[in-house]
């Protein structure tokens, strides 16, 4: 137990020493990701309108171009860790929307094969938001700047 103790202090103030780092990382990578998605939509919104269409979204044409602008501006602020937890929020909606509706099939088997579950489209940009919205955007983020507080 000596040994043990001093070894996950350790390993725990490290662990807190990076926290933010990795979730500018992940705000920084997947806020990105959600700026290109959503910037494909809207160079083409005939694309989505179609498939939205086709998934019997209500206003196909106005929900392609919510979901776009959602994609592009809140992509952006994620990066910035503006609004983080907000932005998070709606993109987790929207991603169990995609899941609901585009991917019912791998929403069916998220117990009976989890493989399929974690590897459907949606299933990392949600983690990505989830993560965000319960960790917080960290110190390096004008939330941080802007609340006067840790970020988190």
């Amino acid at each position: 137990m000596k040994l043990i103790t001093p070894l996950h202090r350790i390993l725990a103030g490290t662990g807190r020493a990076l926290r933010s780092f990795f979730l500018l990382l992940i705000r920084i990578y997947w806020g990105w990701q959600f700026f290109l998605t959503g910037k494909g939509k809207l160079s083409n919104l005939s694309r989505p309108t179609q498939y939205f269409a086709q998934l019997h979204i209500p206003a196909p044409h106005l929900s392609a171009i919510v979901v776009s602008l959602t994609e592009c501006v809140g992509g952006l602020l994620l990066i910035l860790g503006l609004g983080s937890r907000f932005i998070s929020l709606i993109f987790v909606f929207e991603m169990v929307v995609a899941y609901l509706t585009s991917e019912q099939e791998a929403l069916h088997a998220i117990f009976s094969d989890p493989d399929k579950f974690v590897s459907a489209s949606p299933f990392l940009f949600l983690l990505a938001a989830l993560i965000v919205f319960i960790f917080g955007p960290g110190r390096i983020a004008l939330d941080a700047l802007i609340y006067k507080d840790k970020g988190e």
